[in-house]
């Protein structure tokens, strides 16, 4: 019964609460009383943010059960939350423990917070044996924080090499302990754990450059794990000396070494944080910035001095490194082999100046290698040991080639014989004379003798030239040249005889119709030095292709002259075909007559009318008279009468002999027209026929005539059929006309007077 009233009226339940507090002492903590035995005080762990749940023992179905909280540090309790099975109640004040609940009598604590660390008794109130009695649970509630995401602060996140550094890694919070570890990770690189470094701070004393990078710890406690962002330790060092390398790497004495129009690459690195500014110097001159140097085609003016100044702009500190770089280049063209004969012997020379450095050269014949030299080799053999077809080579070689250059020499006689020929300067002042024997190695000699054998100059190698004054004298003298080989014996030779020219015509006469071609030929017969062909007018002036009317046609000793559409007037007349060379001249005559084709006979007209509007006429002829002919001309002026009359012009040409008619158009209707014909044999004009004046055409009346009767009988025929027509149909309007007779057996009444009529009318019209 006391149960049940407890459970149902509020202010029992109220003094029931009284009445459980007055077992708590003034401190919190649990007294022993004869019918509660002492409770231990259970510890439970919560983490902040999380939840947790406080139980209040084992017994039977409590009553009443209340929760009170003692915070740390105090010894008044706090009423949390009570319940009676039925109902529950949860104070205010519960909130700075997190989110209270009641669950079959524990007490839930959600959203942990760190004001519920304290001391929690659990009171209850139940019924056993019919007695009330109670029983007491004492909680200690320990509340455990997460450590918060640690920080790495750097003493000087930007020092200079060889100051102290210190790092600390701060956590704002979490519950002790709190162990930590460190680790680095280079620039470049992957991280790696600092052994032995356990403390939230360490020192780097001194920093050099090899602790640069990225720095992270981590904290750890009963609670978590975490780990901070990445500090980066940037250390200022440098610049170190310069290192200069060279692509494509070429070791010299003195440095560096580069083929000419290659690409050069000169690359500079000086470690150095942050990365140096470089400049590049040649012979103390800047000539770039910039760590890499590219020269696309190296040329001589490349070659001196490289400096690579390296500058830290933090620190303002600078280093420098100089190097040699010298261009190499190799002489110009190739090789150049030459033979020299001297008097029974052969001298082989062998030359490439020039180059950087110079070439190295070296000859190689038929019994093995011969001497080195550089840029020039000379090798010495007596002709008694060499034969045709011998073979010297000369190679050389420098750096900047990759194959070596050669140059071959082989030694043979020339073949054949000298040969001479003569020829004259400008003006046939000079006589040429002029001898030459190709070939061989090393080439001949050759010299020029007179009749009596006496040189004539001195000597030269494959061919030798000797000048002569023009003189008439001369003709018939005779010269030689004597040509020398070492590979030959005995000394070969060729003769020359001076001459005048002598010339040939293939006709005096030629005759030609006029309008015609005519070709005058001459021909030229001996002559030393060679001649010179000319052709010469009627009026001695010299004929040449830009010559008007002629053309000139040189075929090897002959000049043949060709006469274009001849005319007497300008091409008839004695034609002189002259040869000149420097020792006489020679001329020969050819007449040219030109023929004129004969009459063709006269022409008159015999018909001249206008046609329709007056545009055109109609013009018809005939000839009068014996005569060849080849066509007709037709001319015609304007205003034929009085003294203003116009020139005549063609009207119509190319008309063939056979024709005796023409239609001419494209006439002026307001201009009066005159014509006349002439008859042409070839370039020669008959006389001209009579001028006439077109007339016009005559008038004829017979057509329109015809024209008029056959209309008039048509007309006539038309109305004399419908006449009958309508006689037919109506005879009672003509009585004259008699009424058809029946026949026996018809019935009258059956024929009627509109009974249809066949007429047939054939109409004939002749004109």
């Amino acid at each position: 019964m006391v149960g049940q009233r407890a459970q149902h009226d509020p202010v029992s339940l109220l003094l029931l609460i009284r009445l459980c507090l007055l077992h708590l002492r003034a401190s919190g903590q649990p007294h022993q009383t004869p019918e509660a035995p002492a409770e231990e005080v259970v510890s439970v762990q919560g983490v902040r943010g999380g939840s947790v749940e406080l139980a209040c023992g084992s017994g039977p179905a409590p009553l009443l059960v209340l929760w009170s909280f003692t915070p740390l540090g105090s010894l008044v309790p706090r009423p949390v939350a009570v319940t009676d099975g039925a109902t529950s109640k949860v104070e205010a004040i519960a909130s700075a423990l997190g989110v209270v609940s009641l669950r079959n009598g524990s007490l839930v604590l959600g959203e942990l917070r760190e004001g519920a660390r304290g001391h929690f008794l659990c009171q209850v109130l139940h019924v056993t044996g019919g007695q009330l009695h109670t029983a007491y649970s004492h909680l200690t509630l320990a509340v455990l924080v997460p450590v918060s995401k640690p920080q790495v602060r750097l003493s000087n996140p930007s020092p200079v090499e060889g100051a102290s550094v210190v790092a600390t890694c701060a956590v704002r919070e979490g519950t002790e302990p709190v162990t930590f570890a460190w680790q680095h990770q280079a620039s470049q690189g992957l991280g790696e754990a600092l052994v032995g470094v356990t403390e939230p701070l360490f020192r780097l004393d001194p920093v050099n450059r090899t602790h640069l990078g990225w720095y992270m710890c981590s904290a750890r406690n009963s609670v978590n794990t975490l780990s901070s962002d990445g500090a980066f330790l940037d250390v200022i060092y440098g610049p170190d000396k310069p290192v200069i390398t060279v692509e494509p790497l070429g070791l010299a004495e003195e440095g560096f070494w580069a083929s000419e129009k290659e690409e050069v690459t000169l690359s500079c690195l000086a470690a150095s944080n942050p990365p140096s500014h470089y400049v590049w110097l040649r012979d103390h001159t800047q000539v770039h910035t910039g760590p890499t140097y590219v020269i696309a085609r190296a040329g001589r003016v490349h070659t001196g001095l490289y400096t690579c100044l390296a500058h830290n702009s933090y620190l303002d500190s600078r280093t420098q490194t100089t190097v040699q770089l010298t261009i190499y280049y190799p002489p110009e063209g190739q090789p150049s082999c030459a033979v020299h004969p001297s008097p029974g012997a052969v001298t082989l020379l062998c030359a490439w100046p020039g180059g950087l450095p110079p070439a190295q050269l070296q000859w190689e014949g038929p019994q093995g290698p011969g001497p080195t030299a550089p840029s020039n080799v000379t090798w010495s053999h007596a002709a008694a040991q060499l034969s045709s077809g011998s073979v010297f080579t000369c190679t050389g070689q420098h750096p900047a080639l990759a194959p070596p250059a050669l140059c071959t020499v082989t030694l043979w006689e020339p073949l054949g014989r000298p040969t001479c020929w003569s020829t004259a300067t400008m003006g046939h002042q000079f006589i040429m004379l002029s001898c030459e024997w190709p070939g061989g190695e090393p080439p001949a000699t050759l010299s020029w003798l007179d009749e009596q054998q006496q040189p004539l100059g001195g000597s030269s190698s494959s061919m030798a030239v000797h000048l002569l004054q023009a003189q008439e004298d001369l003709a018939g003298r005779e010269f030689t040249c004597r040509g020398t080989h070492l590979l030959r014996t005995p000394d070969p030779h060729c003769h020359l005889q001076l001459e005048a020219p002598q010339l040939d015509v293939a006709e005096p006469r030629v005759s030609v119709l006029e309008g015609g071609e005519a070709w005058l030929e001459c021909s030229l017969r001996g002559g030393t030095p060679p001649a010179q062909l000319l052709w010469l007018g009627p009026q001695q002036q010299q004929v040449d292709h830009g010559t008007s009317g002629f053309m000139l046609h040189p075929e090897g000793a002959q000049l043949r002259l060709g006469i274009y559409d001849a005319d007497p007037a300008h091409h008839r007349g004695t034609y002189q075909c002259v040869a000149r060379n420097a020792v006489g001249n020679n001329s020969r005559s050819v007449l040219l007559e030109v023929l004129r084709y004969p009459a063709p006979p006269n022409v008159t007209i015999s018909r001249l009318t206008y046609g329709r509007h007056r545009r055109e006429v109609q013009l018809q002829w005939a000839i009068a008279g014996p005569g060849n002919l080849t066509g007709f001309l037709v001319q015609r002026k304007a205003s034929a009468l009085g003294p203003g009359a116009g020139a005549w012009e063609t009207a119509a040409s190319d008309i063939e002999p056979e024709s005796r008619g023409r239609r001419l158009g494209g006439l002026d209707p307001g201009v009066l027209y005159a014509f006349r014909i002439l008859a042409l044999n070839h370039h020669t004009a008959g006389h001209p026929s009579e001028v006439k004046i077109p007339a016009d055409p005559p008038f004829s009346a017979y057509p329109a005539v015809l024209g008029a009767a056959g209309t008039g009988m048509v007309v006539a025929t038309v109305a004399c059929l419908l006449v009958f027509q309508y006689a037919a149909r109506h005879p009672e309007t003509f009585p004259c006309l008699e009424t058809p007779t029946t026949t026996p057996g018809s019935d009258p009444a059956q024929e009627t007077a509109d009974a249809p009529v066949n007429v047939t009318i054939t109409v004939t019209a002749t004109p």
